[in-house]
């Protein structure tokens, strides 16, 4: 039946959606690839940054630093290790290609965590500074995983998944995981740096409340 003059939209309008909306939801192995490597790659020099400066973050790479400090066990063995116990969480939650996607992106980002310091180094920074642009690295990193299906696992793997089931904004739980854990941190670092380091969690999960939207990018 052909569209009618009072009838704006003719039908083949309308069977174009689903084949638009399919490639939105759609990337190429490549594109995941780029973003994956882009998304690691932002998240390592945020980390570079936190460690030289005496910072740390949230979730399982909060961890990784309150143990690196204190132990002294390199942080990129640290991270790898933590996350080994949420693949399985990843796997029947979140599906396969989320959890090999994860587990690539952990992989990666321990690897240039040990070896990133050998290739450059940074003489002097502000820890504020350290955190707000550490804080901004680490959210659009992590926005890069999320909107690729993958993430950096623990809080990440957690978050994703309440937003997918519960509808709750990943970013703000996140943010209540994160702070928790920066703030047990007290125990091995001084209070004036995790002051400091509750900042750059703040900007991060800000960053993704913000631009991780259910609905805005809907890959998830």
């Amino acid at each position: 039946m052909s569209a009618t003059p009072n009838d704006p939209t003719p039908p083949s309008a309308n069977a174009v959606e689903p084949l638009a909306d399919l490639a939105i939801r759609s990337h190429t192995t490549f594109e995941d690839a780029q973003a994956i490597f882009t998304g690691t790659l932002f998240v390592s020099l945020a980390l570079i940054l936190f460690a030289q400066v005496g910072l740390l973050t949230g979730g399982t790479a909060g961890a990784a630093f309150v143990l690196h400090y204190a132990t002294g066990i390199s942080l990129g063995k640290l991270f790898f290790v933590i996350n080994l116990p949420f693949y399985w969480f990843a796997w029947t939650r979140m599906g396969r290609e989320f959890t090999l996607k994860t587990f690539v992106s952990i992989a990666l980002l321990s690897v240039m965590t040990e070896f990133s310091p050998k290739l450059f180094a940074i003489d002097r920074i502000h820890p504020a500074y350290a955190a707000i642009l550490g804080g901004a690295l680490l959210g659009s990193g992590c926005l890069f995983l999320a909107r690729h299906r993958a993430s950096l696992g623990g809080a990440t793997i957690v978050s994703l998944y309440l937003q997918k089931a519960k509808g709750w904004r990943a970013g703000k739980v996140q943010m209540a995981m994160d702070c928790a854990i920066v703030l047990l941190a007290l125990t091995v670092v001084d209070p004036q740096r995790v002051a400091y380091s509750v900042l750059a969690a703040v900007v991060m999960n800000l960053f993704i409340a913000v631009n991780h939207k259910p609905g805005r990018y809907a890959v998830l």
